[in-house]
Formats: structure tokens, sequence, C-alpha cells
């Protein structure tokens, strides 16, 4: 997106939403579990961390290169361990009744999650499910690949360029961008300010939709 182009009062054909830091915060349970992950292969927790968001399991095990592991398998770990410890995991300020009040054709979640996880996730931060949800099991490449917002708006029926995508990681967004959509970037999740050209938002509370009467969306600051 050009630096000059705004998101706000901007129509669009419906949006496209990451899960994990863009409608719900789940940090403090990944990190504890990958963090024991890390421990048990000798992983340096402190410079490890920080590369797991946003992406699949199966790709944040392959980036580590460690001899003899079988990374499905290890993300399958990961990923039943997730799902078990849930503990902590709120919407992001305003999310569910944001997501609540679009309409069910018009929005997607992306995430690198797998699918039981993202519903676990969403279950316990209350935020609700969408009719299209494109999760790890449905691309061959995660992201920063744009095919899983691709995929989510091929399903919705809609281009991809007339879609705004909601993203907090790098990885994602870097998706959005070869995607060739808007993005705005939710930031209530970063404990540092994210270097981005892009909009940012950090509360959906602050927002409202308007729906224009040919049925496009426009993301408007209240």
């Amino acid at each position: 997106m050009p630096a000059n182009k705004t998101v706000f009062n901007t129509p669009y054909r419906a949006f496209l939403f990451d899960m994990d830091g863009t409608v719900l915060n789940s940090i403090a349970a990944a990190e504890r579990i990958w963090t024991r992950w890390a421990l048990r292969h000798g992983v340096d927790v402190a410079t490890f961390l920080p590369t797991i968001h946003g992406a699949r399991a199966i790709d944040t095990v392959n980036r580590q290169g460690l001899p003899g592991v079988d990374a499905e398998a290890e993300a399958a770990w990961v990923t039943q361990a997730e799902i078990n410890d849930v503990e902590g995991i709120v919407e992001v300020p305003g999310a569910a009744n944001f997501l609540k009040s679009l309409a069910p054709g018009q929005w997607a979640i992306v995430t690198s999650a797998p699918r039981a996880l993202a519903l676990r996730r969403m279950a316990a931060a209350g935020v609700p499910e969408p009719e299209v949800m494109v999760t790890a099991e449905d691309v061959s490449a995660g992201k920063p690949d744009p095919a899983g917002y691709q995929l989510a708006a091929r399903r919705l029926g809609v281009d991809v360029e007339d879609c705004l995508i909601f993203e907090d990681a790098t990885v994602g967004i870097q998706a959005a961008e070869a995607a060739g959509a808007d993005l705005v970037v939710i930031t209530s999740t970063h404990e540092h300010p994210i270097q981005t050209l892009h909009a940012t938002l950090a509360s959906y509370e602050t927002v409202i939709t308007e729906v224009s009467p040919d049925g496009q969306l426009s993301l408007n600051r209240i």
C-alpha cells in the first residue's frame, strides 16, 4: 500500500483477518509451549521465541535445521500441547464485537495455526467462528507466501486486491503485501512499536464498519 493511501473510509469487498495477535492474544500460551520445545532441542530460547509468531509450526521447526528431527511429528507435538494450554488467551480489545458486526460472507480468518488449534483458541477468547477460515492444512506454503489470503478471497468470491487485510506479524504483513491487498497492522500485542508504512490500529473499539448500498465495506474511525 502506498504510504499516502489510507485504508479508512475506503470501500472493500471483504475483510481478511489473521488470528493470533490480530483478533486474539495467545502470546503467553504459545511462548510457554515453544520454550519447552526449544529447551528440549537445545535451541536458544531468547533468540528463538521472537521468530515463532505468525508462522506455521512445521515451518518454524524446519527453519531450525536440526539434524534427525521429524518436523511433522514435532509440529504435531507443539499443536497438541497448544490445544491443551489455552490459559490466558483473550480477545484483542473489541475484536469479538467487531467481527460479530460483519456479515458472515464478508470476512474470513487466515491463520498459520491448524484448524483444531484455531477453533480452540477462538472459543477460549470468545471470538466468533467465521464461515470461511483458511488454516495451516489448507496451504502448501505458509506466510509470508500469500496463498492463504488468496484462497480466502476466492472462497468469499472476491478478488484479494479488493480486500482489506488485518495483520500483526512480520511474515503476515509480507503475505498481505505479496497478495497485493491493502493492510492495517494491529499493534495491541506488540511490546515494541512495529516499524511500518502501513496504517495501524491499537483497538477495534475505536473503529466501526459501514456498508454502502452496493454492499461494500469501509473501516471508519469513531
